[in-house]
C-alpha cells in the first residue's frame, strides 16, 4: 500500500461556494498512480469548509450561500467573537457546520466521485486569502 500527502494553497476566492475538483486533482498528480484506494482532502482553517455537491448548475451553489446567511446570520446579538469583522463568528459556525474534510474514492488513477459531484470550497469570509489544503492519498 503506497501513501502519499500533498499540501497546497488554493488561490483567494469570494465568498460562496466554488468547485475546486479541478484545482484538487492537479494539485495531487499521484492520484493517478493509484488503482485502487482513497483521498482524504482537508482544509486548514477554521472559517472555510468542504464539502461534495452538484457540480453542473451553478445556481445551486448561489442557494447554498443564500441558506447559510439566512442559516447563520451575520451580526446576530449574541456573538462574542467579531474580532475580524461581522462576518468572523459566522464564518466558524458554517464551518463547522459544513466540516474541514471530504474522502472520496480512488478508481483507476481517477478521483471516482458521481456524475453530478464536485468538491465545493465553501469560502465563509467577506475578506479571505487562498486557503491550505492537505490531501493524503492511500491505496495501490
Amino acid at each position: 500500500m503506497a501513501w502519499f500527502q500533498r499540501t497546497f494553497r488554493l488561490p483567494a476566492f469570494r465568498r460562496g461556494f466554488h468547485l475546486v475538483t479541478d484545482q484538487v486533482a492537479s494539485n495531487v498528480p499521484e492520484i493517478s498512480q493509484v488503482n485502487i484506494g482513497l483521498a482524504h482532502i482537508f482544509i486548514h482553517h477554521t472559517s472555510a469548509g468542504l464539502t461534495l455537491n452538484e457540480n453542473a448548475d451553478p445556481t445551486v451553489r448561489i442557494d447554498f450561500e443564500s441558506h447559510f446567511n439566512k442559516m447563520v446570520p451575520e451580526n446576530a446579538p449574541y456573538y462574542k467573537h467579531n474580532y475580524e469583522g461581522s462576518d468572523d463568528m459566522p464564518a466558524h459556525i458554517k464551518a463547522s457546520l459544513l466540516g474541514n474534510s471530504v474522502m472520496i474514492p480512488i478508481t483507476n488513477g481517477r478521483l471516482n466521485l458521481g456524475t453530478w459531484q464536485g468538491i465545493y470550497l465553501c469560502e465563509h469570509r467577506n475578506h479571505a486569502s487562498g486557503r491550505r489544503i492537505t490531501v493524503t492519498i492511500q491505496g495501490e
